[in-house]
């Protein structure tokens, strides 16, 4: 198992203060346990998200690092033409790291990625999930779960599909790594990065990152989501080698209750009975699964 508490983090910050990311931002702080891994020595190609805002406008700027930004569904294409570009002028050495949200990535910017992992580019893509388009007023995404509300679900407002399994379409890739990480478990965090910078072709990150205000939450209670996301199991940490190596990365002692995580959030408000239980079952068939690929006996 990773050690998931302790990070191995600079000291030194890449990412500066007074940036405009909302209070209890959780990209923000998975972006600064990003950059201390990743220092400055890579190039950060970004769509259209909330991080085009907290990237800051020239000539501010929140990242000690090269910044890209680029249209919506480019990210992917646009990381494999700089690492192109860089390589041509003999620059084998700077990473190359996009940067997107769940509509960048789970829908908008989806092609790209399924043609830049086919192609084994280069490059490391990490998706900041906070599960809705929030830097336009929380409209629903393929990364928005059952029974959350969204500014453009139908009445009642909320959302009756499951959430995209994007670690599996990107596994059907057969990409050299995957990974699930989160902010609460920055020890598990910092590895994944540090594995991701030493393996060559496509690498693919997959960060939960609360929104406290898509997400109807004290801005304070950010990491203690995130923890319950994997304590509950609705969000379990692992990795995939190739597309068929799996492995997990954390066994919580005792499973907590999924409500545990839904009821901090007014997202989730109009839930009844019946569809916490219906989400309680989807995450033990989804654990059952994962365990059966891993090996895990629990």
């Amino acid at each position: 198992m990773i050690n998931t508490l302790v990070g191995d983090f600079s000291r030194e910050e890449f990412m500066l203060s007074g940036h405009n990311a909302c209070s209890g931002c959780g990209p923000a702080i998975a972006m600064r346990f990003i950059m201390k891994v990743a220092a400055s020595g890579a190039v950060v190609v970004i769509p259209a998200s909330c991080w085009s805002i907290i990237s800051g406008v020239v000539p501010l700027r929140s990242l000690k690092t090269v910044v890209l930004h680029c249209p919506f569904p480019a990210a992917a294409a646009t990381g494999g033409g700089i690492k192109k570009g860089l390589e041509a002028v003999g620059d084998s050495r700077t990473q190359v790291i996009v940067l997107a949200g769940d509509g960048g990535t789970f829908d908008i910017g989806l092609q790209g990625i399924s043609g830049a992992a086919e192609r084994n580019e280069d490059i490391i893509f990490i998706c900041y999930d906070n599960e809705a388009y929030m830097n336009t007023g929380t409209q629903k995404s393929s990364a928005t779960p059952y029974g959350s509300y969204s500014a453009t679900t139908p009445a009642p407002k909320v959302k009756s599909d499951p959430k995209k399994d994007i670690m599996e379409i990107v596994a059907a890739h057969r990409v050299p790594y995957a990974a699930t990480a989160t902010i609460a478990f920055p020890g598990d965090l910092s590895q994944k990065i540090q594995r991701a910078l030493e393996t060559k072709g496509f690498r693919f990150i997959h960060i939960l990152t609360p929104c406290p205000e898509g997400w109807g939450s004290p801005a304070d209670i950010t990491v203690k989501l995130s923890r319950l996301a994997v304590l509950t199991r609705l969000f379990p940490l692992y990795e995939i080698k190739n597309g068929a190596e799996y492995k997990l990365n954390f066994l919580p002692e005792d499973y907590l209750p999924v409500n545990e995580y839904l009821k901090p959030q007014k997202r989730f408000a109009s839930l009844d009975k019946l569809q916490i239980e219906h989400i309680q079952e989807s995450v033990e068939n989804h654990w059952k699964e994962l365990c059966c690929k891993t090996g895990t006996r629990k």
